[in-house]
């Protein structure tokens, strides 16, 4: 292997450099669930770290790299306190019916708790840019398709 790829650390080991976790541009708004689940990661990776062997160098990178990028993100949150209201916003759980009558309901979220796969996504999507500030009955076109909004909770 060529040594452009690796770099060779005391003891002779090689192991690729991790390049940093990038940040994202927009505001780091957060629900509580989110500031928990960035306080539980960086508790986490601290204590991962704590016990890392002296000779694991790629695991030490790797703990180093994320618990950067998440001790960054805690440092930059920006708690959204829940509230109420008839148009959707930050928080909000949305339920839409799209084109095809399929159904479909959301929370809109910070961007690191945001999982589509658990009914939650990010505020920062073009579904949620298109809902954000809409109510219920409205009608917003999303990548060329149309949604209803159905009820707002």
């Amino acid at each position: 292997m060529s040594s452009a790829f690796v770099k060779e650390r005391e003891g002779g080991e090689a192991f690729e450099d991790l390049p940093d976790r990038p940040l994202s541009p927009h505001p780091n708004f957060v629900t509580p669930e989110g500031l928990a689940q960035i306080e539980a990661e960086v508790a986490r990776l601290q204590a991962e770290f704590s016990a890392l062997k002296p000779d694991a160098k790629a695991d030490e990178a790797r703990v180093t790299r994320d618990l950067a990028y998440w001790t960054a993100r805690l440092g930059s949150a920006e708690l959204v306190a829940p509230m109420d209201g008839d148009k959707v916003h930050f928080g909000s759980t949305v339920s839409i019916i799209k084109e095809d009558d399929t159904k479909q309901t959301f929370r809109i979220v910070g961007e690191d708790e945001a999982d589509p796969a658990k009914g939650s996504i990010s505020y920062v999507s073009p579904m949620a840019r298109a809902l954000t500030g809409k109510s219920a009955g409205d009608t917003v076109e999303v990548n060329g398709h149309e949604i209803e909004i159905e009820s707002i909770g």
